[in-house]
């Protein structure tokens, strides 16, 4: 058993060098035993044909390394979509990306068939402003076809001094024609926590990514939530939507802080330390107040641990649209020469041992993705007190619940600009009051 004190970082972002998360002391320990391999003699055999045909019969001459690395990438390419080789540069470009702060347009990226599929945009980049959704295929980079290039090799032409313009031509579901939309690259510093009131004790914290310092960052949070709602919040929406993860104990600390005892989540594989478990500590720094945590199909990875975690323990409703599926962890294993492997060495599972892999989280309650637009000539409902001469009830005048003075006159409804965190508050109310009807 492995508390939350003596956690291993483990890969869990989404499988691109955008914003991955790279932990310290990830290396498979070369020294403990492994199953004994015998060579596929047939195999390899063929192999150095193909090689040696290539070298003397191929039209132009080709360089020994560039057909080695190449059949080492298609190697790792035919295991799954996240697995990879990267040489030198691609795995310098992962170091970076792990920095927090970088030249880009700020999307989480992967690869389907062919083409590079966009898992999330993250928030107040360049990406998300100008409309990039999940989901959206990118078909070309500039006037570059997409389809041929490896995901690294995309990557590094979405990459590029800020300032400098890129155009991306995507296809997007429900949509008849590709749509092209050209960002200005800028230089993307991820804010991991944001937070805020929503009302009168019912807080609000949006994890955008899971990074090394997001458990810390988040119990910050909380206490200046407390506090402003007067000592204790009567409940808290956890935003997870389009956030495509990060390291894992980040998310084991994140699942810790409000949960007080039990399996966080454990991890499964063939080698011996890709077996872990991971268990809370006791405190839950909302002691015990209601959850709802918001979901949609761009969470992966790292969100999924987090709303799996909390969903089997019910200490949270989960709300929203099926998540990603990403129940695969990735190890890097560095190699000769500054290569390195990226490596799925294991799978995930929930408390309840549920894998989600190729599968993700059902919400308890499933929202459509839709917006509410108010209706600028709509008639108002009569009541009784509007008709002429209507009864006095006896209880004297009582005043109207006075408006919240800090929303701005020209701000819209939150129905309008968020429905589903407009019924998580909702349901977060009812909770809250559900649990004093109990007391």
């Amino acid at each position: 058993m492995i508390s939350k004190r003596n956690i291993i970082i483990l890969i869990f972002g989404i499988t691109v060098g955008v914003m991955l998360s790279l932990g310290h002391g990830v290396l498979a320990d070369r020294s403990e035993s492994q199953p004994s391999l015998s060579l596929p003699l047939t195999e390899l055999r063929t192999f150095s044909e193909v090689f040696g045909k290539i070298k003397s019969d191929y039209v132009k001459e080709v360089d020994d390394k560039k057909l080695l690395d190449g059949a080492i990438r298609g190697m790792l390419a035919d295991l799954d979509p996240h697995s990879a080789y990267m040489d030198a540069d691609a795995f310098k470009e992962l170091q970076v990306g792990t920095t927090g702060e970088f030249g880009g347009l700020g999307i989480e990226v992967g690869m389907e068939d062919g083409f590079v599929k966009v898992i999330a945009p993250i928030d107040d980049t360049p990406a998300q402003k100008a409309g990039i959704q999940a989901g959206d295929l990118i078909i070309r980079l500039d006037s570059s076809p997409v389809k041929g290039m490896t995901l690294g090799e995309a990557v590094k032409v979405m990459r590029g001094k800020p300032g400098t313009d890129i155009t991306l031509t995507i296809v997007r579901e429900g949509e008849e024609k590709p749509l092209t939309i050209t960002i200005t690259r800028a230089i993307i510093k991820v804010k991991s926590i944001k937070s805020r009131m929503l009302e009168d004790g019912f807080g609000y914290v949006r994890i955008t990514q899971f990074q090394a310092r997001s458990g810390k960052d988040l119990i910050k949070a909380l206490t200046k939530l407390n506090k402003e709602s007067g000592g204790q919040l009567k409940g808290l929406v956890l935003d997870l939507r389009n956030n495509p993860g990060g390291v894992l104990n980040a998310a084991v600390d994140v699942a810790d802080a409000f949960l007080e005892k039990g399996t966080i989540v454990y991890t499964e594989g063939r080698i011996k330390n890709s077996k872990m478990r991971f268990n809370a500590s006791s405190g839950d720094h909302l002691k015990g107040a209601p959850m709802v945590v918001l979901i949609n199909s761009g969470s992966a990875s790292a969100s999924e641990i987090v709303a799996g975690a909390l969903q089997d323990h019910k200490r949270a409703v989960i709300v929203g649209q099926p998540s990603f599926g990403k129940g695969s962890v990735q190890t890097i294993l560095p190699m000769q020469g500054g290569t390195a492997l990226k490596l799925t060495t294991a799978l995930y599972y929930t408390p309840s041992g549920r894998s989600i892999q190729a599968e993700g989280i059902v919400p308890d309650i499933e929202l459509e993705s839709v917006k509410l637009a108010k209706m600028e000539h709509g008639l108002k409902m009569l009541k009784e007190a509007d008709l002429a001469g209507h009864l006095e009830n006896g209880n004297g005048h009582r005043k109207k619940p006075a408006v919240n003075s800090k929303k701005r006159k020209d701000e819209k409804p939150l129905a309008e600009t968020d429905y589903p965190l407009f019924e998580a508050l909702n349901l977060l109310k009812g909770l809250y009051i559900l649990r004093d009807y109990n007391k």
